[in-house]
């Protein structure tokens, strides 16, 4: 997930920064080295929130699987009521 929202975050962040250079008419080189700073911030932002939204899910997954199998684990005891 984190090299997925750094993929998506840099380029949008890049893309901003030299539309709003070109609607202020803002010098180009000044714009390029901006938007690139851009890029490589919210690329590591964006890889950073990924890494962490994955271990969340993640942990959730795994939760939720641990509970279902301590709970197959446990004996019904309706069933066992009925048997006896």
């Amino acid at each position: 997930m984190g090299r997925s929202y750094a993929g998506i975050l840099g380029p949008i962040a890049f893309a901003t920064v030299i539309v709003r250079g070109l609607l202020a008419g803002a010098d180009v080189i000044a714009t390029l080295k901006t938007a690139t700073a851009a890029l490589f911030l919210f690329a590591a932002v964006g890889y950073v929130a990924g890494r962490i939204a994955a271990g969340i899910v993640r942990d959730s997954v795994h939760a939720h699987y641990q509970a279902l199998a301590e709970r197959k684990q446990q004996p019904d005891k309706n069933t066992h009521a009925a048997k006896t």
